[in-house]
This record gives structure tokens, sequence and C-alpha cells, in this order.
């Protein structure tokens, strides 16, 4: 199940609703959230809800041995929870990877076909965090499995993030409030997500298909094409996965959660750096508290401070699929880290802003070239009609589509920075100096809320399911 679907909105959604605001107590509320949750995860398969409860029972107990226990043991234990994790992330994520590395080194013809349960990189993350929290004394083990298991499965974020440690998420999860205004919020966030999924990502999808398809086509495809393409994936796939975190927060709002944001415009960036501080914000802090920060993070060595980084790329790429071009990616990224650190040691002279601007959309969007095309014929295609080598520079085909969607365009780039937002607290500050009501303030949302759910359906309605970019991570 999707939250850009039909059967979501319409079904879903509001019989939970219903059903949880009729709860009186917490304990109720998170009954109907767990089993909401558990009904939702069904849908993709009733053998990994049976996986779920396993890993959730083993985090579950690890963490409460981890917490009694004491020096060595502590540690035995930690390292054997961590395995455990890692090793059933490795089959499920990563078996047919490194099978496909045996067959071709003994000349075999293996073949594994291992389906991955959906949000398995992510509840890993959390079950890692977790049992690693306990370990440094962070935070206190959950006594309750009950609990335990809605805090790893809840439906929010179960695909796709935010990566929320139990520490983070605990005191909301015994007790929370929630009035008006802020269902009102949840339920316009959420608004805005679906939009940007349905209306802006989607239609960004489909233009970057005709222009950088991913198949042997890509060969034909002229070098404005595969740029005007690669830029345009750029935007969707930013607001593919800026839409889920909107509507995942959106969610949590309904109902008194205040999840993490897993975004800060990352396209306004003026550095790889400042990028990584702003993309997927939630999964950075993952590999810098529980990966970089154990390693020695910079407190070590230059060169042992390099070596921690290219552990922590290698592994971000690793983490994004099982091929060798989003370890590529991971490790593309890497170099421009340790390029920008060694200017900052060498006391180098800042660029102009808008050259470091412009230097850091080039890095990512050549990135996401690495990242979209797992064929490595395909890549080598690609980059060649990137770099305008033994290409023609346009046909008519691509002047058209850009024309035919320029207007359509512009509002994608736009929504990629702050400016709405902008405007929307620009708006608010001069309500409130003219003191304008309130009420036409909300009546204002709500009109947009409203239009905004009304166009997002009638997409929903029009068009195929096309299912979120990251949920095959």
């Amino acid at each position: 199940m999707s939250f850009a679907t039909l059967i979501f909105l319409f079904v879903f959604l509001p019989l939970y609703l219903i059903v949880y605001f009729h709860a009186r107590t917490i304990r109720g509320k998170n009954n109907v959230l767990l089993v909401a949750s558990l009904i939702f995860y069904a849908f993709g398969g009733i053998r990994y809800l049976i996986l779920l409860f396993v890993m959730a029972g083993i985090g579950w107990a690890f963490g409460i041995e981890i917490q009694k226990a004491e020096g060595r043991a502590k540690k035995i234990l930690l390292a054997l929870s961590v395995a455990i994790f890692l090793a059933v992330l490795g089959v499920f994520k990563y078996a047919e990877f490194f099978v496909g590395i045996s067959a071709a080194i003994l000349n075999k013809d293996w073949v594994v076909d291992i389906a991955m349960p959906l949000g398995i990189s992510f509840y890993t993350f959390k079950l890692i965090a977790y049992v690693a929290d306990i370990y440094r004394g962070t935070t206190k083990a959950e006594n309750s499995y009950r609990i335990f298991l809605l805090y790893l499965c809840n439906f929010h974020q179960s695909m796709q993030g935010p990566i929320e440690t139990y520490a983070e998420m605990k005191p909301e999860l015994y007790k929370r409030h929630v009035n008006v205004k802020l269902i009102s919020d949840g339920i316009y966030r959420f608004s805005v997500g679906l939009a940007k999924k349905t209306v802006l990502a989607d239609h960004c999808g489909e233009i970057a298909d005709a222009l950088i398809p991913m198949s042997s086509d890509i060969a034909s495809s002229p070098t404005l094409g595969v740029w005007i393409g690669s830029i345009v994936y750029t935007m969707q796939i930013y607001l593919d996965f800026s839409a889920y975190t909107d509507m995942a927060i959106g969610l949590g709002q309904m109902i008194g959660f205040s999840y993490p944001e897993n975004f800060d415009y990352p396209y306004t960036a003026v550095s790889v750096k400042d990028f990584w501080r702003r993309w997927h914000i939630t999964l950075s802090s993952f590999f810098k508290n529980y990966v970089y920060i154990p390693l020695g993070g910079n407190r070590v060595s230059p060169k042992r401070t390099t070596i921690n980084l290219l552990i922590v790329w290698a592994l971000t790429g690793f983490w994004h699929g099982a091929d060798w071009n989003f370890i590529i990616w991971g490790l593309y990224y890497f170099v421009f880290i340790v390029f920008e650190n060694w200017r900052k040691r060498s006391g180098k002279k800042e660029w102009n802003i808008v050259l470091q601007h412009l230097y850091t959309l080039f890095v990512v969007n050549l990135g996401w070239v690495f990242f979209r095309f797992s064929d490595f014929g395909q890549l080598g295609r690609a980059l060649q009609g990137f770099f305008g080598i033994g290409r023609r520079f346009s046909d008519i085909t691509v002047k058209l589509t850009f024309l035919n969607n320029i207007w359509f365009l512009i509002f994608c780039a736009l929504s990629c920075t702050p400016i709405f937002q902008n405007l929307g607290f620009a708006v608010l500050r001069m309500a409130r100096k003219k003191r304008i009501n309130s009420a036409v303030i909300t009546a204002a949302k709500t009109v947009i809320m409203v239009g905004l759910l009304l166009l997002s359906v009638l997409e929903i309605v029009g068009n195929t399911f096309t299912p979120f970019l990251y949920n095959q991570f």
C-alpha cells in the first residue's frame, strides 16, 4: 500500500483516524496505531510481517540483555545483535549481489531471487541505533514488546523514514497531545506532500524517462536531452522523496507526533558537504553517529579521517542499493568531501557564492546520473551523452518536450527552493500586522488544502500507479 493511492486515501486513512480518535487512553490509541501499522505492512506480504515480528523480538530482547550486562559481555551482546540485524538485511537485500559476484568469479550459473521486504533498510537502522544507544547508556531498554514493535513498524515511517531513534520517539509513545491546529497543520502538510508526489514528481518522472531513458535508447539521446533529462530527474528524486517525508510528518502531526525533518532544501546548498547536511538528514545523522564518530570521526589524524570517510561513503552508497553504481555513487561523493576538506585545511580562498552554488548543483546533478543507471552499458552511454561525446547536440523531440513543459519545469524548480515557504511566512506576517482575522487565514489554507487534495486525486485516477522512488531502498 502507498500513501498516494485511492485505497489509502479513502478507505484505510479515514477508518484508521475514526477508530484512533474514538480510543480514550494513550494505550488504546497506541493499540489502534499498532494494528493499523501491521495491516499497512501486511499489504507487502504476510511472510514479511512475520519477519518484522521476529526482528522486533530479537531487538527487544537484546536491548534488555545489553542493559543488564556489564563489561565484555555487554560488548559481545552488542556485536552479536548488530551482526544478526546486518545478516538478515544482507540476505534479503544483498544476497543476489554477492551471489552474482561469486558466480562471475567461479564461472557458475547461480541465480538467487529474493524479494526485499518493504522498509527493511530503515527498520534495520532503527534496530542498530536502539541497541547502540542502550549500550552507550543514552536510552533505557523498552520493557514492553508491544511499544517497541510500534516504534519499529509505525506505518507513517515504515517505508522511507525519517529514521527516528527510540530516544527521540519514546516520550510521544507514552504521552502526546493533539488539538485542532495540529490536526489542521497535519492534513495541510500531508496534502502538500501528496500533490508534490502525484502532480509534480510523477510528471517529472515521465519527462525524465523520455529524455534520459533507462534502456538502450539512451544511446540515441542528444546531449541537450541528457542534460535536461538529468536535471528533471534531479528534481524528481527530491520532490518524490521529500513528498513522502511531508506526508509522514503530516500523518504524525494529526495524532500528536513530531517527527524530525528530513530535508532542508538541499539544492540551495553551496558545497557538497552542505548538500549532505540538507539531504536525507536522518540518514546522514545515522552514519555520523553510529559509524563515523565510533570510528574516530575527525578527532584522529587527517589520514585516518580520510579512511573513516571512505568507509562511511562506501556504506552510504551500498545502503542505497545492491549494485556497483550505488557504490560508485557513494565513492563519488567521498572524493568531493575529501576535496572540500583539503581546501578548508589548506586555507584556500572561498569561491564566489554563485560559483559555489553552481559547482554543487553540477556535482549533485552528475551524481544522480550514476545513481539512475544500474546497467554499466547504459550508464556509459548516458555519460557519453552528458559530456557530448559522439552525440548531436539536440533534436526536435527534445526541443518540443522542453517547450511543452517549460512552465511546469519552472514551477518544479521553484518548488525545490524555499520560495513558496517564504511567501507563506510573509503573508502570515502581513496578516498579523494588519490584524487580519485568523479565520480568514484558516479559510485560505483550507481552500488550498482541498484544492491540492482534489488535484492529487484527479492525478491518481487519471494515471497508472507510480511507487515512491525510495521504496526500493
